[in-house]
């Protein structure tokens, strides 16, 4: 018998391009990274360490040691309710635990211990993640993350290092005027967007045409840009905090810099889930941690991504004290009225939003744009008619005419 273990693609291309493959491997069998964390698999997992400890001579796992190996098996699978199957990290994890029980003369491996084996883990690999932060405590990299500014949000992104991730904030600014060149990404006209993210970027003209342009046409000009971003941008879910920084423009209403925002979004204004929520959430909140947690900072996240929040305890803790805030939202009107404290508004009986309201705000803006649009060409065709009329006058007055 030959077995043959890899990944995914690689067996798909050599089923797809030699016939050796598909005559020869008949048994594929299909591994997911993750399954279901239940009483049972949680018992398998204590088993899988048990059976680690026992083979390898290491110390035996206190009851709140092995939860927490568990948790970070959680941790791994980026959900609540699943585990990973990513063995050899636990694995890892458990010797590790296990050599700073034994190099404090423990007979047991406590929960302690397995916290800081995963911060060692930790120190090891987030050389990056701390030159980003010292850049940003220098001011080299600006994040507000107080006050209130009109069309600029925080938008959070995730960097990856081979096996080590991080989040990251960043500024993104968006600014309006008069003009007919509709949503312009400045990334985008540099040549630094990937196709999702486009695609994200022009859902964003669908929903202004879907909100404002029932029965007038949508006129205006914009410009979104990822301040001081000087790598390739790809992936949507940057596109719901695009959209506050739009209507935050339109507006003129300031969005709170103490919040920052991941999501993206669909032409209903419907807010979708996305990846690396618990890595954007702790670079957020370890920025405002270090410039001092007000109780006004907060992340706004999709309610959907809800059940994959495997947070470090300090974040954890930090929201029990009402020091720092988890939004989950699913719709961009939830969103904005947290970001600028004013309602988002609906649609009266008259079919017009409420003139206080976001959604009114904007609409004024729009209504606005196009009525200059409008007076300026009527002034050009004007101007225009009265030039032919001189240059028909000159023709009739010439006696070569």
């Amino acid at each position: 018998k030959v077995v043959r273990i890899g990944e995914p693609l690689t067996y798909s291309l050599l089923h797809q391009h030699d016939e050796e493959v598909r005559k020869l491997v008949k048994v594929q069998a299909d591994f997911g990274i993750n399954f279901e964390r239940t009483p049972e698999t949680c018992q398998n997992y204590a088993q899988f360490i048990a059976a680690r400890c026992h083979e390898e001579q290491l110390p035996p796992l206190e009851r709140e040691a092995v939860a927490r190996v568990v948790e970070y098996g959680s941790r791994l699978a980026d959900h609540q309710k699943k585990l990973t199957t990513r063995f050899g990290e636990i694995a890892d994890l458990v010797r590790e635990a296990g050599f700073w029980a034994g190099r404090r003369g423990a007979e047991r491996t406590s929960s302690a211990d397995v916290q800081r084996a995963i911060d060692e883990k930790l120190h090891r690999s987030n050389r990056a993640e701390e030159r980003v932060r010292e850049m940003i405590d220098e001011g080299v990299i600006r994040v507000d993350t107080d006050g209130e500014i009109v069309g600029q949000v925080n938008g959070l992104s995730v960097l990856s290092l081979g096996n080590y991730s991080f989040g990251k904030p960043g500024r993104i600014t968006v600014r309006t005027y008069t003009g007919k060149a509709g949503v312009v990404s400045l990334d985008r006209e540099a040549k630094l967007s990937g196709k999702l993210y486009d695609k994200g970027l022009l859902t964003l003209t669908g929903y202004l045409g879907a909100k404002y342009a029932s029965d007038s046409p949508l006129s205006l000009s914009a410009t979104i840009s990822f301040e001081q971003l000087y790598e390739e941008i790809e992936g949507d879910s940057a596109s719901s905090t695009e959209l506050y920084a739009l209507l935050s423009s339109l507006s003129e209403l300031p969005l709170k810099q103490g919040i920052a925002v991941t999501g993206s979004v669909d032409q209903q204004g419907n807010v979708q889930p996305v990846g690396g929520v618990n890595e954007k959430i702790e670079g957020f909140f370890d920025t405002c941690r270090r410039r001092g947690l007000t109780g006004t900072q907060g992340v706004i996240l999709p309610k959907q991504n809800v059940v994959h929040l495997m947070l470090r305890e300090a974040v954890r803790q930090a929201v029990r004290d009402g020091e720092f805030h988890i939004y989950p939202v699913g719709a961009i009107d939830e969103g904005i009225e947290i970001l600028t404290g004013v309602p988002a508004g609906e649609r009266m009986d008259d079919g017009a939003f409420p003139p206080d309201s976001v959604h009114g705000r904007v609409e004024a803006r729009l209504r606005e744009i196009t009525a200059n649009l409008k007076a300026k060409a009527e002034d050009e065709e004007e101007a225009e008619a009265g030039s032919e009329g001189e240059e028909a006058e000159t023709r009739e007055e010439s006696p070569e005419a």
